[in-house]
C-alpha cells in the first residue's frame, strides 16, 4: 500500500511515539509573510554591492583628498620658508591653484559615481520593498520572474559571458538591480591572468590594499611568487633573484616555508621530474591564480563565493532528492528523474523528512486533514477533493487514472496515517 502512495518519506514506523499535537494553523497573511521573509534574507548580496562598491568609491576620493591638500600645504610652506621674488611666487601659487582646480574636476567627476552607486542602492531596497507594501502578494509573481532573470546575469558574469549577461540585463530592465559593472571590472585582471600577466592583479591588489591585509589575502603573496616563477623558467636567473629581494623578502616572517620551496626551483629546469618543483612550473598554477582572485573578489564586495544559480537550484534539489527519485517507480513530473538533474544532485544529501507527505497524483495537493486522502479497492490513493470532483462529474463513478478500474465513490476507504 505504502509504495503506491506519493509519498516524499516513509510513514512512522509502528510502536513509534505518537506525534505531539499540532500547533495552531497559521493564518494565510502570516504564512505568506513568513515566506517573503525568507526569501529577502537570501538578498544580503543585493544590497551589500553597491554599498561597498560605494564605500570603496568614497575611500579612494578621502586619500585623494589628503594627499592633494597636503602637497598644496607643504607647496605654500615651501614658498614662504623660501625667499622668492614676486613672480616665483605668482608661479608656484598659479601652479598650486591648477592642482586644485584639477583636484577639483576629479572629485566633480567621482561625485557622479557615487551618485550613481546610491541610486541603485535605492533601486534595490524599492525592490525589494515591493514585497512588503499592502500589495505584495499580487507583486510576488513579477518579484520571482525578476529574482530569476537577476539570477541569471549573475551566473553569466561570474561565467564570463559579459556580452549575453548584459543584454538579458538590458532586456529585461534591470540594469540596476546587477553587478556588471563590478563584474566588468574584475574582467580585466581575469583575462590577464588567463594570458599570464600578473600586472593587472597586482594593481588590484594595491588599490585595495588594506581590505586584503584585513582579510588576511595570500593573493598578492601568490602573484609575487608566480612572477618570480615566470622569470626561473625564462632562466633569468639573475633577474629571478633580483625580483627575490624587491618583491618576496618582505613576506618571509610569514611565509618562510613556501618562499623556501620557490627559492629552491632556481637549481631546477622548468622540466624538472622532482615532483615538489615540478608542481611549481606547471601552468595549472595560472587557472589556481584566477579562481583564488575570483575568491577574493567576492569576498571583497560580500558576494557568495558560488553563483547565486548553484545555490538556489542546491537547495531546491535537496529538498526534492529522496530514495524514491533513483527508483523505476519515480514519475516523471518528479525533476530528479531527468538524468542530467541527477547528475547534479548527486553530492547532495537526501532530504530529511520528519513526518510523512501525501501528495495527490491527480491535483498535486497535499493531503491532510483538511484534505485527507481516500483509497481505492485496487489500493491507490487520491485526495478527497479530486475523488469528489471525479464522482460529481461521472454520476459517482471513480476511474483510476493510473489503472482504469472503476468504482463506486461509495466503495473508497478513508486512510490514515501514524
Amino acid at each position: 500500500m505504502a509504495s503506491m502512495m506519493e509519498t516524499d518519506s516513509e510513514a512512522t514506523a509502528n510502536g513509534a511515539e505518537p506525534p505531539a499535537p499540532a500547533a495552531a494553523p497559521l493564518s494565510q497573511a502570516s504564512r505568506v509573510n513568513d515566506r517573503l521573509a525568507e526569501s529577502l534574507r537570501l538578498e544580503h548580496q543585493l544590497v551589500k554591492v553597491p554599498f561597498e562598491h560605494l564605500k570603496k568609491a568614497m575611500r579612494v576620493n578621502s586619500r585623494l583628498v589628503e594627499k592633494e591638500v597636503n602637497a598644496v600645504y607643504a607647496g605654500v610652506a615651501d614658498a614662504i620658508d623660501k625667499d622668492m621674488s614676486k613672480e616665483e611666487t605668482l608661479h608656484r601659487l598659479s601652479a598650486l591653484a591648477s592642482r586644485l582646480q584639477g583636484l577639483k574636476r576629479k572629485l566633480d567627476e567621482s561625485n557622479k559615481g557615487e551618485l550613481v552607486e546610491v541610486q541603485r542602492c535605492r533601486a534595490r531596497l524599492d525592490h525589494l520593498s515591493v514585497l512588503q507594501g499592502q500589495n505584495g502578494k499580487e507583486n510576488e509573481l513579477e518579484w520571482n520572474n525578476t529574482r530569476v532573470q537577476r539570477i541569471l546575469v549573475d551566473y553569466m558574469l561570474r561565467n564570463s559571458y559579459y556580452d549575453t549577461a548584459l543584454q538579458l540585463a538590458n532586456l529585461n530592465n534591470i540594469q540596476e538591480l546587477v553587478d556588471a559593472d563590478i563584474f566588468l571590472e574584475a574582467r580585466k585582471v581575469i583575462e590577464a591572468l588567463r594570458n599570464r600577466d600578473c600586472t593587472e592583479a597586482l594593481a588590484w591588489c594595491s588599490e585595495n590594499k588594506s581590505k586584503l591585509k584585513k582579510s588576511k589575502s595570500k593573493l598578492e603573496f601568490k602573484l609575487r611568487l608566480q612572477e618570480f616563477m615566470e622569470l626561473v623558467r625564462a632562466e633569468r636567473m639573475m633577474d629571478a633573484i633580483m625580483y627575490s629581494r624587491k618583491h618576496l623578502a618582505v613576506w618571509g616572517s610569514t611565509n618562510m616555508k613556501e618562499l623556501q620551496q620557490v627559492m629552491a626551483t632556481l637549481a631546477f629546469k622548468s622540466n624538472t621530474d622532482c615532483a615538489a618543483y615540478k608542481i611549481l612550473f606547471d601552468t595549472q598554477q595560472w587557472y589556481n591564480l584566477t579562481q583564488q582572485f575570483k575568491q577574493e573578489f567576492c569576498k571583497l564586495y560580500g558576494m557568495t563565493h558560488e553563483p547565486l544559480l548553484n545555490i538556489h537550484l542546491q537547495a531546491g534539489l535537496s529538498a526534492l532528492k529522496t530514495p524514491f527519485c533513483y527508483e523505476e517507480g519515480c514519475t516523471k513530473e518528479d525533476p530528479l528523474s531527468q538524468e542530467t538533474i541527477r547528475k547534479l544532485a548527486d553530492p547532495l544529501p537526501f532530504a530529511k523528512h520528519i513526518h510523512s507527505k501525501l501528495v495527490c497524483y491527480i491535483t498535486k495537493e497535499p493531503m491532510n486533514e483538511n484534505n485527507p486522502p481516500l483509497v481505492l479497492p485496487n489500493g491507490y490513493v487520491y485526495s478527497t477533493k479530486a475523488m469528489v470532483q471525479m464522482a460529481m462529474e461521472n454520476q459517482g463513478k471513480i476511474t483510476c487514472p493510473r489503472t482504469s478500474v472503476v468504482c463506486n465513490f461509495s466503495e473508497l476507504a478513508k486512510a490514515y496515517i501514524s
